[in-house]
């Protein structure tokens, strides 16, 4: 297993520790520790693109695992800050379900031997929602207008880069003769 996998296999190591101190009280520094935990998370998807891109180690299973891993930690943050009441259930519904749907899009695509790359909207997206995750975890008063600014444009770029996805890939859902 090359270095980018590792990294993407740490990331979904790190996932059930974020939780813990997301969610179960231990010490009065929980939450920080799960914001360290899901920054160090989300950097580790940021390094092991670039290694693999760089020095080729591009593999199927990183293909398959990065984004899985990436939706895992995302959605897995989500769903614990509407535990933690931080988040309305409706914005984490269509963020999940964004990215059922273009996990669908990308099966059907690959069953007709086409494979859809991540798009700018999706790596703006994405950027968005883990800065919302960090800012809702931080939890910091003085920063309140600025985290339901990222929280927004994180939602309205979910939608965005979901319509992208449609649009430019429309041609995979027509049925072959």
């Amino acid at each position: 297993m090359n270095l980018p996998n590792k990294l993407t296999m740490l990331r979904v190591f790190m996932i059930p520790f974020f939780i813990v101190f997301l969610l179960i009280p231990v010490t009065p520094y929980d939450k920080w520790i799960a914001l360290a935990i899901f920054i160090l998370a989300s950097l580790t998807d940021l390094l092991d693109g670039k290694i693999a891109r760089k020095y080729h180690l591009v593999t199927n299973f990183g293909k398959f695992m990065d984004p899985l891993a990436d939706k895992l930690l995302v959605c897995a943050a989500l769903i614990c800050l509407i535990e933690l009441n931080k988040i309305p259930a409706w914005m984490v519904i269509i963020i999940i379900a964004r990215e059922f749907i273009i996990s669908g899009f990308r099966l059907v695509a690959s069953d007709n031997g086409v494979v859809i790359a991540a798009s700018y909207w999706g790596k703006f997206k994405t950027t968005f929602q883990m800065v919302a995750v960090c800012l809702l975890i931080a939890d910091v008063e003085a920063l309140s207008l600025v985290t339901q600014i990222v929280l927004w444009i994180a939602v309205i770029l979910t939608v965005v880069s979901l319509v992208d996805y449609l649009v430019k890939n429309k041609d995979v859902m027509k049925e072959k003769k």
